[in-house]
């Protein structure tokens, strides 16, 4: 099999390239996010291999279909990015729907804890000889309320992380996991009632923009939260004004809805254009990184095995576990 790999990154070849061989597969790294400028790169090959933020729309599939490429193999377990239901009857859409819950799960707790220690902030002051510990007083997580919003595998993963900090957890999900050892609540419940709101869900158009000016309102003043999931799942414009605001503790976002272009991309020797972006960096209690919370050498493993595990089902006719549908 020949895969066109878009959106390369030097670390995306120490898994892949070794794998590839094992396989006996062709892979033609390239380092350009998948789009109509480039789709044509994947002439000839039987799959495009793509990631999290390169956007496939109807035209595209068309394009690849036309061209026989079989398969597009997603480097992610979301699958919002592509237009699935173009691909229907075309092309498959093979996706890696579980590499490393832990991974996400203890960076989001890894940001939580940032922002509510200043961590961040007391390691510039101490590198310039700054011990002054003033404004940098944070709260205990033992006994407070844990807001979980999603128990898929990383939700689930976020919620034994909590239990050994013996927080108080509260969970909602539109389909609720019985065997799990939470409580479940209504959205708006578990709104009002959490100290630290974590989001792990999917972006879908139920979930788009769950965080927004009236939820915003309804949660606790001093707020906790981190979104490590997907960007759409906030209304950027509501999060800030409710910083204004002085609503939140702390933020954490480890995604963002308009990080395409900007997200995996040194973008220090520009002028960001994103004024929303600009303004969240301003603000003393608000932490971003760019898209990493999967980014751990057992989650990058995972996904190279995965994403080629899809497209050996795909070559040999067997049943593709990992369809998106």
């Amino acid at each position: 099999m020949r895969i066109a790999f878009f959106s390369t990154k030097p670390y995306d070849r120490i898994w892949f390239e070794p794998m590839a061989k094992d396989y006996g597969y062709e892979i033609y790294f390239i380092e350009l996010p998948f789009s109509e400028e480039t789709m044509f790169l994947a002439k000839g090959y039987d799959a495009a291999c793509i990631f999290v933020n390169d956007h496939v729309n109807s035209k595209m599939i068309d394009y690849l279909y036309e061209n026989k490429v079989k398969a597009l193999l997603l480097r992610s377990a979301g699958y919002n990015h592509v237009d699935v239901k173009a691909a229907k009857g075309k092309i498959e859409v093979l996706r890696v729907p579980s590499y490393s819950p832990e991974a996400v799960a203890e960076f989001a707790m890894a940001m939580l804890l940032t922002v509510n220690r200043f961590t961040h902030k007391a390691y510039g002051r101490t590198r310039e000889f700054n011990m002054n510990i003033n404004g940098l007083m944070g709260t205990d997580l033992f006994h407070k309320v844990a807001g979980v919003i999603g128990t898929g595998k990383i939700g689930q993963a976020m919620i034994r992380i909590f239990q050994g900090f013996r927080m108080n957890i509260l969970a909602y999900d539109p389909y609720p996991n019985k065997s799990l050892d939470v409580q479940y609540v209504g959205l708006e419940e578990l709104l009002s009632k959490s100290d630290f709101i974590s989001l792990h869900c999917p972006l879908t158009p139920e979930t788009n923009h769950i965080i927004n000016e009236d939820t915003i309102a309804k949660m606790k003043d001093g707020v906790y939260l981190v979104n490590t999931s997907r960007g759409g799942l906030i209304d950027t414009q509501a999060l800030i004004d409710g910083l204004l605001a002085k609503k939140f503790g702390g933020v954490g976002l480890d995604v963002y809805e308009e990080e395409e272009g900007l997200f995996y991309e040194d973008c220090s020797d520009e002028i960001i254009q994103d004024d929303n972006l600009a303004r969240l960096t301003t603000f003393p209690n608000v932490l971003i990184t760019s898209h990493m919370g999967f980014f751990t050498v057992e989650a990058m493993q995972a996904i190279a095995h995965e994403t080629l595990e899809n497209a050996y089902a795909l070559e040999n006719g067997l049943p593709l576990k990992n369809k998106a549908e």
